[in-house]
């Protein structure tokens, strides 16, 4: 079983069966941290997402109407399964991705509340009565699974991630298809097993991997084909336009969670130590690899200087090293590219004014964590999102200026305002320009209940609980007439 959490048997999941791409071609992901080869993979292609699609919707009908508790004992099962795993999957997750081991345990506690949350929700598909005029008519909402549900996950949570693609709308009877990202797809696969393991019926969980440069065409497949309804993908904007376009042509819906660029308001009156903490947490955790990451702090400019200098203090602290060792705090970024993404930002940053209070620099394939004062509009990091450990802090005259530099982007996923004032906090939430805001929380926050999503270029749609219904369920009208109708010809 281990070999097949690591991919390391070069196996895809598909129709209840380990089995290798169909040309036979493998792919090795490489250990960000260290170089060395972190799993072996099937290379599949589009014959292989094909044939995952087609086991999904041979065993719709099926599970479809299999009863609500024999989902939901399934589901208990998983996550009884996976909570005894999440050492053994955590460390394939810190081997690809160079994440922290300690990110990775968090990655499974969170994954077997989402599972626990799918299996509540497996009672979910409420419907409803609705008045009619017609005499002797009932008329009801009700809701059905939809068919054949398309997951694509990325690999900065992807524990968290690839589960939220397949759980919820397995949940609701939907059978589906995982691609696996390319950066981490060892651990896609673990939770293939999690599920065959648990006893989950052939088809029903699919989940295929393939080399970067087949990427194209096995999305491709995933979108066109007729046999796929829903497209759920989490990923970078620029990506979620590309598959919201292709699906559109299709006429097939889209749950969207895309990048993000998370304002944290530090207002005049916040209690400074507690928005610190909440600041280093959000910009830092995962090496700033998430996507309700802290990117921008902007705080008011009585209190600007003493934050700033206790951020960067805080900041300055955290330890990088190896992410297999319990003491590293800060892992390495996914590839070489983010490095330089990340410092090109800061070199812009800095040639226009920005100081640099700490970090700025990289050890190995690792980058200290970074705070950036004086951000203007003038640089590129004050608009592009740098997925990576740096933040930018922005001086606000007041409150309403404050709010006005918080909502100057284009993304607007997750916010956060500190204030002791709750009523001048709430009245600014309710002005943010953000699918979730936290008042005296990190910008970093989730819950498997919530309705999780982002506006503007963000995305749209949501998971998490009841939410999920809306996205990966029909809505159908149906009515019943008890006695014969009149018509007028």
């Amino acid at each position: 079983m281990s070999q097949a959490v690591a991919g390391r048997d070069a196996k895809q999941f598909i129709n209840g069966e380990w089995t290798g791409a169909a040309d036979g071609k493998t792919y090795e992901k490489k250990n960000p941290y260290n170089g060395q080869v972190a799993s072996q993979v099937a290379a599949g292609k589009r014959e292989d997402a094909r044939r995952a699609i087609e086991a999904a919707a041979a065993a719709f009908p099926s599970w479809s109407t299999s009863a609500p508790a024999v989902r939901r004992g399934l589901f208990l099962k998983a996550a009884d399964i996976l909570e005894r795993r999440m050492p053994e999957i955590a460390k394939v997750t810190a081997e690809e991705t160079g994440q922290t081991f300690g990110w990775g345990m968090f990655n499974c506690i969170f994954t077997v509340g989402i599972l626990r949350e799918a299996a509540a929700q497996a009672y979910g598909m409420i419907g409803e009565v609705i008045p009619t005029d017609l005499p002797d008519t009932t008329a009801m909402a009700i809701r059905q699974a939809v068919g054949v549900v398309v997951g694509i996950a990325p690999w900065n949570a992807p524990m968290i991630l690839g589960m939220r693609a397949v759980a919820l709308p397995a949940a609701y009877g939907n059978t589906v298809v995982l691609k696996a990202s390319e950066e981490s797809p060892g651990t896609h696969l673990a939770i293939a097993s999690v599920f065959e393991e648990a006893g989950f019926p052939k088809g029903v969980i699919n989940v295929i991997t393939n080399a970067p440069a087949d990427a194209a065409e096995v999305v491709d497949e995933l979108i066109a084909n007729p046999k796929t309804r829903r497209i759920s993908f989490t990923g970078s904007t620029k990506i979620g336009r590309l598959i919201a376009e292709s699906a559109g042509r299709h006429l097939k819906r889209t749950v969207l969670e895309l990048g993000g660029k998370a304002p944290l308001i530090v207002l005049g009156d916040a209690v400074i130590e507690d928005a610190v903490a909440a600041a280093n947490f959000g910009a830092f955790m995962n090496q700033g690899q998430i996507c309700m990451s802290t990117e921008r702090i902007v705080v008011e400019k009585p209190v600007a200087d003493e934050f700033a200098q206790k951020l960067a203090a805080k900041a300055s602290a955290l330890t990088l090293g190896d992410p297999l060792q319990s003491t590293t705090q800060i892992g390495c970024l996914i590839n070489p590219g983010a490095m330089q993404r990340v410092q090109a930002l800061i070199d812009d940053a800095v040639a226009k004014g920005a100081k640099v209070l700490c970090g700025g620099k990289s050890q190995g394939p690792s980058y200290f964590p970074t705070v950036l004062y004086g951000v203007t509009p003038a640089m590129r990091i004050y608009g592009e999102e740098s997925f990576g450990p740096v933040v930018s802090i922005v001086v606000a005259k007041d409150a309403d200026d404050a709010t006005r530099i918080a909502n100057d982007t284009s993304y607007g996923l997750s916010s956060a305002v500190f204030s002791r004032d709750i009523n001048k906090a709430m009245r600014i939430a309710e002005r943010l320009e953000f699918g979730i805001c936290h008042i005296n929380g990190a910008t970093v926050h989730d819950e498997p209940q919530m309705p999780f999503g982002g506006m503007k270029d963000s995305g749209w749609g949501r998971f998490g609980g009841s939410a999920g219904l809306q996205e990966f369920t029909e809505l159908r009208w149906i009515t019943i007439r008890r006695t014969p109708t009149h018509y007028p010809i």
